[in-house]
């Protein structure tokens, strides 16, 4: 009798399940039992196919290191992930190369020794030209807890799994600002585009929708220092 082929499937049914059931759960010990039996050897197997897939060169560590910061990277996402909103193979697919990605670029740009860019550019046409702020120390207050703001109400404002994987990229490019070679709109929404797999007319709606409540944001830090949570 011929043996049975086996599978080459590595993210399967089960994976999927798993990620659902770990998010379910709030006992640590059912979630690190979940991980480690079913969804660990997913991770690691996708973390190094995107790596050699894509042949990400500017980073000084080991392939082996890298890939595990992917994982490390894909856990901190897991939450992100909501049953029936897309497989959940190809949502973990982008995180992993939305962290390769910026942190090669970010590398690049230290290899090239060129100055570190820390603000934000006319390019946006923001309002108020709050922009100009980002050099002094009241704008990195700001861009912390902006980000914090974000980090917490980020489902709300964009309940749909699209909406929230593009602008969780948005997001991600504020936090690596300082990396980032070029700030033109043209290069950051291709860059955009590259991470989410989406169109520029969704990525538009979204960058739009964001710019309006930074402007809230920022409206309500200048008044009283702070964000409220």
């Amino acid at each position: 009798m011929p043996r049975k082929a086996k599978s080459k499937q590595y993210f399967t049914k089960d994976t999927e399940d798993a990620i659902i059931e770990y998010n379910l759960t709030e006992d640590q010990r059912v979630k690190d039992k979940v991980y480690k039996d079913r969804i660990k050897p997913a991770f690691d197997k996708l973390a190094e196919i995107v790596y050699n897939k894509w042949k990400f060169s500017y980073f000084d560590d080991e392939p082996r290191d890298v890939m595990s910061e992917v994982v490390t990277f894909m856990i901190e996402k897991i939450h992100m992930y909501k049953a029936g909103k897309g497989k959940a193979f190809s949502y973990f697919t982008i995180v992993a190369r939305n962290y390769l990605i910026l942190n090669n670029n970010a590398n690049y740009k230290r290899y090239k020794d060129t100055d570190i860019i820390s603000n934000l550019p006319d390019h946006w046409d923001t309002e108020n030209n709050w922009e100009e702020e980002n050099t002094n120390d009241e704008f990195r207050t700001f861009n912390k807890r902006m980000l914090a703001y974000w980090d917490i109400h980020l489902e709300n404002h964009f309940p749909k799994k699209r909406d929230m994987q593009i602008a969780d990229a948005v997001l991600e490019l504020f936090r690596r600002a300082e990396y980032i070679e070029s700030f033109n709109k043209k290069s950051l929404y291709l860059l955009i585009r590259e991470m989410t797999g989406h169109p520029t007319h969704y990525i538009t709606k979204i960058v739009n929708k964001m710019k309006d409540k930074q402007m809230e944001l920022y409206s309500e830090f200048d008044r009283t220092g702070d964000l409220t949570m």
